[in-house]
C-alpha cells in the first residue's frame, strides 16, 4: 500500500487481516488510532504484546489462561466429574456467562471438517480421552455448535468415549440449528444446558 507510506501501509495490512475487517474498517480502526492519544494507542499495543506473551492453553483443558491448569480446572468447587466439551475458548466464556453450569470443560481447537483437513488428530479428542480414561468423570456434555462439522464432531466424540461408560449429553436444541455458543445469549445457553439430552 505505497500510497499510504510503509508505516500506515503496515497498520492497515496488520488491521486488514483482522476477521471481520475489509478494506475500509481497517481505515477506520488505523484513523482512530492515529486520533488517540499516543498512551491510548500504546496502551493498546501494550494489551495485544500481553495476551500473546502471557496466555497460553492450560495443559488439562485446553481452554486460555494465564495460569497452569487454568482457574477453572484448579477450582475444588467445580464439579470435576462432569466435563462439557466445546469447540473453542470462547465457547467457555459464552456457557460461563450462562451461569448454568459448574463443571470442568475441554476444548477441542476446532471441529471435524475432513474437505478443510480437519480430522480427529489436529484435534484434542486423544487428550479428552485420557482424561475420561484416568476416571472420575461420569458425564460429558457435547456442546459443540449444531452445524454440520459441530454434529459430525459431536457423533465422533460419541463413538469414542461412550465405549469406556461415561454418560453422554448433548445441548438441547434451545440454540437454533447454524447458531454459534459466541453469539447466543445467557439465557438461551443457560436454557440449552439445563434440557441436555443423553447421546
Amino acid at each position: 500500500m505505497p500510497e499510504y507510506g510503509e508505516v500506515l501501509g503496515q497498520l492497515l495490512e496488520a488491521l486488514g487481516r483482522l476477521p471481520g475487517i475489509g478494506p475500509k474498517s481497517a481505515e477506520r480502526l488505523a484513523d482512530h488510532i492515529l486520533r488517540s492519544p499516543k498512551e491510548e494507542a500504546l496502551t493498546l499495543a501494550r494489551a495485544i504484546r500481553e495476551v500473546k506473551e502471557r496466555l497460553h492453553p492450560c495443559s488439562r483443558c485446553f481452554s486460555i489462561s494465564e495460569s497452569d491448569p487454568c482457574h477453572i480446572c484448579s477450582d475444588p468447587r467445580r464439579d470435576h466429574a462432569v466435563i462439557c466439551v466445546v469447540e473453542q475458548a470462547r465457547d467457555v466464556l459464552a456457557i460461563e456467562r450462562s451461569g448454568a453450569y459448574r463443571g470442568l470443560y475441554h476444548v477441542l481447537g476446532g471441529r471435524l471438517a475432513p474437505l478443510e483437513g480437519v480430522g480427529p488428530e489436529q484435534l484434542t479428542i486423544r487428550a479428552l480421552v485420557v482424561r475420561v480414561k484416568e476416571g472420575g468423570v461420569s458425564e460429558v456434555v457435547v456442546a459443540t455448535n449444531p452445524t454440520v462439522e459441530g454434529e459430525t464432531t459431536a457423533l465422533h466424540l460419541v463413538e469414542v468415549l461412550k465405549p469406556l461408560g461415561v454418560t453422554m449429553t448433548r445441548l438441547a436444541r434451545g440454540m437454533p440449528a447454524g447458531a454459534s455458543l459466541e453469539y447466543s445469549s445467557a439465557a438461551v445457553v443457560g436454557d440449552a444446558l439445563r434440557d441436555r439430552r443423553p447421546l
